[in-house]
């Protein structure tokens, strides 16, 4: 029989809390234990002593017997010192992008690249913020030898019925 040290889920919807058993692996998760070792509380703060409690004695017991502890209890185990602490695993693979995103990705790479050429190739002309700021002190300054600078266009929008609210 092959045993393993892990955690039963009991608790409320969206409030759990579970046990640490040691049960045989063939068994439901929150099923049939032989023998309950500690408990977990995930809704505790990380600090809070009562977050992790396990009873030291009957864990080396059953790990001296052959029990493999689960990939989370092995993290409290090795907090508690009682295993050396587990190394962290990794997953490179799982966490890059999959084909269709690779592919999107290279479409707005080729995009970039080809309005980044086109900029470049493109002839150098005035700057369009520059040719109109030009024009309109051109004209302010014609309107202001006109003598229309004076205020009567305000009186004829003014006349004209237009409204004009802060």
């Amino acid at each position: 029989m092959s045993l393993k040290i892990r955690l039963s889920r009991a608790g409320a919807k969206k409030r759990p809390f579970y046990r640490v058993v040691v049960a045989d692996t063939r068994k439901p998760r929150d099923g049939r234990f032989l023998e309950r070792l500690g408990t977990y509380d995930p809704m505790l703060p990380k600090d809070h002593p009562e977050r992790v409690r396990l009873n030291e004695e009957r864990i080396r017991h059953w790990l001296g017997v052959g029990a493999k502890p689960s990939d989370r209890v092995a993290r409290f185990l090795g907090a508690a010192e009682i295993i050396p602490m587990p190394a962290q695993r990794n997953n490179p693979q799982k966490g890059q992008p999959k084909a269709k995103a690779v592919e999107r990705q290279a479409a707005r790479a080729e995009k970039a690249a080809a309005a980044a050429e086109a900029k470049a190739n493109a002839p150098a002309e005035v700057p369009a913020e520059e040719a109109p700021a030009e024009e309109a002190a051109a004209d302010e300054a014609a309107s202001e030898e006109a003598g229309t600078g004076d205020g009567e266009g305000e009186e004829k929008a003014a006349d004209s019925g237009r409204i004009q609210r802060a």
